[in-house]
């Protein structure tokens, strides 16, 4: 697993120790940026289940100037903040322990509003659909801004829900991509 692209680009990052994750694959890491960037000017980022981090530090890697990432497994974020140690990116960084649904309530508290939201939820307990709605109930991604639902392609995400629009579809095999945008009300 590497830094694919952008000013860390070719760093090697560590996975998480054991089987509670699986990391996003280069390839399909850099077929993402190629739907929502490939490169950015600034913006928030979070990455929800951020696992090893590497959709976050892909994102710093390519302009996102912060990146709060959340996991609730300890390997994860002992190895998110080796990764981030490597790349040198303390300072663009928040690193949180906790469950979805604590980091939203406080994200919600907080009135932190992202421009880019990484969700990748472990496969068996898909949440993306909750997740969605919340995000588009509490106004948690700004306008234009986007987010990357990396889910099982034996799940169906709807096409809209409230403000967002899902933008595009991709497979690779048995993982899907969905992009959301967030655009102006019709």
């Amino acid at each position: 697993m590497r830094v694919v692209s952008g000013t860390y680009k070719g760093l090697s990052l560590k996975g998480v120790p054991g089987t509670s994750t699986r990391p996003t694959t280069d390839k399909v890491k850099e077929a993402i940026f190629n739907m929502i960037g490939p490169f950015f000017d600034g913006g928030i980022g979070l990455d929800l289940f951020a696992g090893s981090g590497g959709l976050g530090i892909e994102a710093l890697s390519r302009g996102v100037s912060k990146v709060i990432f959340v996991d609730r497994d300890m390997k994860a974020i002992q190895t998110i903040r080796e990764n981030i140690k490597v790349c040198n990116l303390e300072d663009q960084v928040e690193i949180y322990r906790n469950d979805a649904d604590r980091a939203i309530k406080a994200i919600i508290k907080r009135k932190l509003v992202f421009d880019y939201i990484f969700l990748d939820p472990p496969y068996k307990k898909q949440q993306l659909q909750k997740l969605l709605n919340t995000i588009n109930d509490e106004k948690l991604l700004q306008l234009e801004g986007v987010i990357v639902c990396e889910h099982s392609s034996d799940v169906e995400l709807p096409e809209k829900v409230g403000k967002l629009t899902r933008i595009k579809q991709e497979k690779y095999g048995i993982i899907s991509i969905s992009i959301y945008f967030h655009g102006l009300e019709e």
